[in-house]
């Protein structure tokens, strides 16, 4: 399967590279640009992406070029930063830009360029910029193929080498013909469009079968999509050598065991376990007010349930299968400068105890929402399981801010109630929502109930829509839907009397409150 290395700079943009390669069916993994060569190479690249950073190219401990990349003579494109670095280490010229620009930019595309479509030459489109350097003379063998009033090298390449730099962003959505820019590039490296569901499927079910051999698996089954597409890979892979747990952790939405244990014994023909945890789980969380806290406590208190069970059950398991996918893995880094920030700890990547006796399998750890989705399709799974809403591991714990007791679990788990229905009814839960929550806040607020004065805890709503769950935008529900779900919240869960409606996008918000 043909591949491209995304070199990370560091760009806040650095994941948006990955999704339009993945939209153009072509597999690609994301590098910090330190990674060791032989791991970078070891996925055998047709071509190089190199990203933006927020790096001068000047600075005393600026990110470098690696060796490798120029070395490999295959087709290599920079962006932002990653042209700078390119025109550095091949014989151009980087200096301060006079301005610094920062969004849209109207950008003038000459002739004879490889890398912008036809209709366009000699045209303008818009372009997000987002520098304080720029290349002020090209390299030798170079040249110029577009530039803007501020920038007069906005595009630059070498057709010979394969080599292109562009300072602007085309990964961005306000950038227009970004899509067809990169599959031009894709094109001029000669790789093959090979990144769809029944070769993900083909080739993971392969990996799983090499990597178990003999061995027996446990899953954890949360019912969400990802650890029930994860489950039905593996599962498809060695069949009865998988055992799967159901842990109920007292944290999940109202009338979830039912559903969850329902949906799977109807559709999924494996050996399936529920495991009544919940006392165990909420005597953990007894306290715990941070988020973090509570995401690592749960992981950990998940692991041990784990492995009690598959002693109880005098299995031998040498591997447990979670469903982390891609956006786990970069919200969760860790905050080396020159890597993406860790945003919090997903309780299934960061929050997993030192002391784990299982090796993990994760199937779907480079794959994207909408990609698990594309996958659990091509393994026969119905859309009621492949496009449920997702629910965060643990659960409930992280919508209801502060302590978590049962009293206010309840109490939250009836407002989640209420709007999930209200939002079905209305035929607005799969296409006008990827996800929809009530969340618990821990404060109080005076209200009047009747003729006399409340003093009551306050009901966030969030709503949003997204494909890859990486960006979101809140969902622009109907007014008359907002009030029905705050006047039946308000009238029906005691103990509340005010509800609000979350309106922020991720970035530069999270789609979970925490």
């Amino acid at each position: 399967m043909d591949s491209v290395a995304i070199i990370d700079f560091g760009s806040q943009y650095s994941q948006l590279i990955a999704r339009r390669i993945r939209e153009a069916q072509v597999y690609c993994v994301l590098f910090p640009f330190d990674t060791n060569a032989d791991k970078v190479l070891e996925i055998q690249p047709k071509a190089f992406i190199l990203s933006g950073g927020p790096n001068s190219v000047y600075e005393k401990d600026a990110p470098t070029l690696p060796d490798y990349i120029l070395a490999s003579k295959i087709p290599i494109l920079g962006i932002c930063y990653g042209m700078q670095i390119l025109a550095q280490n091949i014989g151009g010229l980087v200096s301060q830009a006079p301005a610094h620009e920062y969004g849209r930019s109207l950008v003038a595309c000459h002739s004879n360029s490889v890398l912008f479509p036809e209709y366009i030459e000699g045209n303008t489109f818009k372009a997000w910029m987002s520098h304080g350097d720029q290349v002020a003379q090209v390299p030798p063998g170079f040249h110029i193929t577009a530039s803007s009033k501020t920038c007069p090298i906005v595009a630059m390449e070498n057709s010979e080498l394969s080599i292109f730099g562009l300072q602007f962003h085309p990964e961005v959505h306000h950038t227009e013909h970004g899509s067809e820019i990169f599959d031009l590039f894709l094109e001029t490296a000669c790789i093959k469009r090979d990144w769809v569901p029944s070769r993900i499927v083909q080739d993971s079910i392969h990996q799983i079968r090499s990597r178990v051999g003999d061995e027996k698996v446990i899953a954890a089954v949360s019912g969400g999509v990802d650890s029930t597409v994860a489950t039905a890979l593996v599962h498809e892979a060695i069949g009865d050598q998988l055992s799967c747990f159901y842990v109920d952790t007292g944290l999940m939405r109202a009338d979830e065991t039912t559903q969850v244990v329902r949906t799977f014994q109807n559709h999924m023909q494996l050996r399936f376990e529920v495991i009544p945890a919940a006392n165990e789980f909420i005597n953990v969380l007894s306290g715990v007010v941070d988020p973090e806290d509570k995401r690592k406590l749960i992981g950990e208190k998940f692991i041990r349930v784990f492995e009690r069970e598959a002693q109880r059950l005098g299995s031998k398991a040498k591997f447990l299968v979670q469903g982390t996918i891609y956006p786990d893995v970069v919200e969760s880094s860790g905050k080396d400068k020159d890597k993406s920030a860790k945003i919090k700890t997903h309780h299934n990547v960061g929050g997993l105890p030192d002391d784990l006796k299982f090796d993990l399998i994760e199937p779907l750890r480079f794959m994207f929402k909408d990609e698990v989705r594309k996958v659990g399709t091509e393994l026969g799974l119905p859309d009621e399981m492949v496009w449920r809403q997702p629910f965060p591991g643990p659960g409930l714990a992280i919508r209801c801010l502060g302590e978590v007791t049962p009293k206010r679990l309840d109490l939250l788990r009836n407002a989640d109630s209420i709007m999930q229905s209200e939002l079905q009814q209305a035929n607005l839960l799969r296409h006008a929502t990827s996800q929809s929550f009530a969340v618990l806040l821990p404060v109080k607020s005076v209200g009047v109930m009747g003729d006399a004065r409340s003093y009551e805890e306050v009901i966030a709503l969030r709503a949003v829509v997204t494909n890859d769950f990486m960006t979101a935008d809140w969902a622009h529900l109907p007014y008359e839907i907002l009030a029905k779900i705050s006047s039946r919240i308000i009238n029906e869960v005691r103990g509340v009397n005010r509800v609000v409606y979350d309106i922020s996008t991720k970035p530069p918000a999270t789609i979970e409150w925490e």
